[in-house]
């Protein structure tokens, strides 16, 4: 589907659905929505992460999830993470990948509420051109260290979601850990 036909459903503070509205409607009015962030890691523990296209509307040529996508209008989060790991990486799950947190939507996220999964494969993969410009495995040290240095290399929600991945959770209310 065409970025601009997109439709999401609009959700209020307790991410319950109160409308819906284009894509552009809702981030130029930064209206609440949903989306999915899975990380996929592979036997040594990195994770495959994606640089978003440049001509991606937010954030383009950032680093980013394995996958990252907006939950449309209509669809649930467990919906959303099946369809969009087949589009972007061409991932095709029978089942549900293992769900690991919820982060409330906030700056970082740009309004979204966003459940987390993983996944542990070594791939292949295919990436959608349309989406994505590079893929590339990160070892958990690197990505800290580079986090330390330059976070603005990650989009602000991987950022949020990796930080709250590798702390404890139980110091944090906005996530809700499984």
């Amino acid at each position: 589907m065409d970025e601009k036909s997109e439709i999401f459903d609009i959700v209020n503070d307790s991410d319950k659905v109160i409308g819906s509205a284009s894509r552009n409607e809702v981030h130029k009015r930064g209206l609440k929505h949903r989306s999915v962030h899975l990380l996929i890691f592979n036997k040594q523990g990195s994770v495959l992460l994606q640089k978003r296209s440049m001509e991606k509307d937010t954030f383009p040529g950032s680093w980013d999830s394995s996958v990252s996508g907006h939950v449309d209008s209509g669809e649930n989060y467990d919906e959303a993470i099946i369809r969009e790991s087949w589009e972007e990486l061409g991932v095709k799950f029978e089942g549900v990948p293992e769900k690991v947190f919820k982060v409330d939507a906030c700056k970082e996220t740009d309004n979204e509420f966003s459940w987390v999964y993983r996944h542990f494969s070594e791939g292949p993969f295919s990436p959608s051109e349309d989406e994505i410009s590079e893929i590339k495995w990160f070892s958990t040290e690197i990505l800290d260290d580079y986090n330390l240095r330059d976070s603005t290399v990650f989009s602000p929600a991987f950022s949020l979601i990796w930080s709250k991945l590798m702390k404890d959770p139980e110091n944090d209310s906005n996530t809700q850990i499984l």
